[in-house]
């Protein structure tokens, strides 16, 4: 498996597909990655696999397939069921499984006070994730705090609603950007 900052080195814009109309836009895109938030636990390997025909690395945010638990199973069950390269989750203890089992596993989190920046530079010291994406991605100065503060990829994601959103968040730091507005896929 590809380390994935080599991977974001290459592509750093995410398409983050919430259904199968933009699912067939991105994979029509020169992004390398995407980020799966939807599905069921009867039709993710079906999504998976279109992703896998394209050659493009499939990660899917677990917490919002219909069907799978917070437990480590569910991880156990994409690994398993799927083809899929990795997982995104906002659980500490899924993303930790993804790794044990050579999967990506991103750690999606919320910044919104500085308790919870101060929870995130404690956790990274903790636990190493394959990538870490910052919500919302449009605070700058949060990013590069952490991006000099750590050596874990960062992802901005949410509120990135323009090209010059992109372009200060991978200045700030932020290694890859993802986004569904599939007008920046292109950016």
């Amino acid at each position: 498996m590809k380390r994935i900052q080599n991977v974001f080195d290459e592509s750093p814009i995410i398409a983050a597909v919430k259904d199968d109309e933009q699912l067939y836009q991105a994979m029509a895109t020169d992004c390398a990655v995407i980020f799966i938030l939807y599905g069921t636990i009867c039709t993710i390997a079906q999504i998976v696999e279109r992703i896998k025909d394209v050659k493009k690395i499939a990660i899917v945010h677990i917490d919002l397939i219909v069907g799978l638990s917070s437990k480590d199973i569910a991880v156990d069950f994409i690994k398993s069921h799927t083809k899929a390269d990795g997982i995104i989750s906002t659980k500490q203890n899924l993303v930790k499984r993804a790794v044990e089992l050579d999967m990506y596993g991103g750690q999606r989190t919320f910044i919104v006070d500085s308790m919870a920046l101060a929870n995130t530079k404690h956790q990274l010291q903790t636990f190493r994730p394959s990538f870490l994406e910052i919500m919302p991605g449009t605070i700058y100065s949060v990013i590069t705090e952490l991006h000099t503060s750590n050596t874990v990829p960062l992802v901005a994601g949410g509120l990135l609603a323009t090209k010059k959103d992109i372009l200060s968040a991978l200045d700030a730091g932020a290694s890859a950007v993802s986004t569904t507005r599939q007008e920046l896929w292109i950016v």
